[in-house]
Formats: structure tokens, sequence, C-alpha cells
């Protein structure tokens, strides 16, 4: 079932302090190949989305170009003009703002999509712009072009093509132990690879898989079929621990990614493996870097079994 709510406050709004999207920018440097926004990343930008859009009625939706990815839906304007966003929320790596006249747009963020709020200016990769009643305008910005926009059925979501064959969301109650072991039987594929697979585990990305794996002590070329029921306890514990973490962080620093108020996440601080070939694990071993499926995987030889 996807996931549309109305975005949960963060607990440090509710203390009363700035939310992990308002942070100063980070000054960390950052391994910029391969990246793309995660699910830490769209979450985040969720949140910061709902601070501004939830509960208001949109007044203008311009399309600045025919397509991302692909096409623009052709009754997006109509649509969403006059809409009141009711809920926000995410399914895997794809952001959800549904609206009161039983449609959802969907959009997913590709290699370098992210929302600007409030842009003073309209860029030239600012490919669709939308403006409260409130007089707020949140600008979607994708140089490259690999996002997507879809418009969708609220009650048919489930039947949205990307959605129908996705596994369980890695911060719901779908993901446990029995659930992973049912889907890593006999499967002599690498472990890692097998995380990606979007059908094992909804939203999981390059980053937050090497970085679990690495917490979870399970070496990425292990075969899936092989890691132990321990392992796995261990690996679905460290799989919502690290993504929880990241999402109160603001997410990682990517090279494309911000924050929509143009902030960037500052988890990459904490990155224990993750672009940090040659360098010291905790342990006292030394960080490695593998290519799995044409992407690099990070891990530690002597801790990760």
């Amino acid at each position: 079932m996807p996931i549309v709510r109305a975005a949960k406050p963060d607990r440090t709004l509710r203390a009363g302090l700035a939310p992990p999207f308002l942070h100063t920018r980070s000054k960390v440097a950052v391994f910029r190949r391969e990246q793309m926004p995660e699910l830490p990343e769209v979450e985040t930008t969720v949140r910061g989305l709902a601070t501004v859009l939830a509960g208001e009625r949109l007044t203008r939706v311009m399309v600045r170009r025919p397509d991302l990815r692909r096409p623009f839906p052709p009754d997006l304007v109509q649509a969403l003009t006059g809409a009141r966003v009711v809920a926000l929320g995410r399914r895997a790596k794809y952001g959800l703002i549904q609206t009161d006249r039983g449609r959802t747009m969907v959009f997913h963020l590709g290699m370098s999509g992210r929302w600007r709020i409030d842009p003073g200016e309209i860029g030239k990769h600012d490919h669709l712009v939308l403006e409260t009643a409130r007089g707020r305008v949140l600008a979607l910005n994708d140089a490259r072009r690999f996002g997507s926009v879809d418009l969708v059925d609220t009650a048919a979501l489930d039947a949205f093509g990307p959605f129908a064959a996705l596994g369980p969301e890695p911060l719901g109650p779908g993901l446990t132990v029995a659930h992973l072991a049912q889907a890593f039987d006999g499967r002599v594929a690498a472990v890692k690879l097998v995380l990606l697979d979007q059908g094992v585990v909804a939203g999981l990305g390059n980053i937050y898989v090497c970085e679990a794996l690495h917490r979870a002590r399970i070496h990425p070329e292990r075969a899936a079929g092989a890691v132990s029921r321990a392992a796995l306890s261990r690996l679905v514990l460290e799989i919502r621990a690290v993504l929880e973490e990241a999402i109160e962080a603001g997410g990682s620093t990517l090279r494309d990614y911000a924050r929509p108020d143009g902030e960037l996440g500052y988890f990459a601080k904490e990155w224990r493996v993750y672009g940090r070939e040659g360098k010291p694990c905790g342990c006292g071993g030394t960080v490695r870097r593998i290519v799995q499926g044409g992407r690099s995987t990070f891990f530690c030889p002597r801790c990760q079994k």
C-alpha cells in the first residue's frame, strides 16, 4: 500500500528548533559518482514540501517544458489548479502530493531533481511551478531531466505501474526477518545486489545498502541465500537505523541534491564506508571499493564476513 499521509512533524520542530531540512550548509566533501537521491532524501523533500503545501490550495500551476524523462500529464495544469493539497507522502523513492480532487501527483527526482521553495526568480531548469493561495511558490528543478511527474487516481495508486511490483517499505512493518529469509532463500546472487532489487525492499539505494551491510557486518558479495538468520536480524535493525538517522540529518549531501530550502543534508559526515576507499574502518581494517552490478560498493573486508 503506498504511503499517503500528512508528513509527520520532525521531533526538533516539536521542540521549537529548526527541523533537519533547515540546518546550515554542510562543508563535508562527498563521493560524487553514481549518486542520486535515495529514500532519506525523498523523505526529507516530502517533509520540506509539507511545511508549505499541506492544507493549501494551488492557485497557479505552470508547466514550462513538455517533458522530463517522459511527457508531463496533459491534464496536469487543469487537475491541480484550484485543488487543495490534503496529504503528502512517499512510496519507495517517489514523492506523493494528494489533492482533494481524488488525484495524486507522483514525482521522482531522477538524478538531479529537487524542489525549490520560494526561489525568488524562476530559473532555466525550473520545469514545473506551483503557487499557493498564500503566495508561496514551489519549483521542481531538474537540470538533467531524469525525473518524472505522473498524475494518478488516488484510489488506484496500488495499481500504478512503478508501485505494482514494489516490496515492503524498509521503515514499515513489512520489513521483517521472515520476509528477508523468504526473499533470500536459495539465492546465489550477492546480498548487496538482492537488496537493491526494489521488489525485495522498496526504496533502498546504493549508499544506504553499503552502510547497512557494514553495520550488520555482512560481506556485500556473500550469497543472499547464505546469510544466517542472526545476520538477517542484524540487517533489518541496521537498515532501519541508518535510514532513520539519515532522515534525521536531512539526507546526504549529493552532487545535485539539495533540500527544498536549498540547504544540504549532512548525513554524509556519518558515512562509515561509502566513499571512504582506503580510509580506516572503526574495527582497524581498511575500507575497500569494488564494483557490483555497475555500482560502487564500499565495505571493510575485516569486519564484514
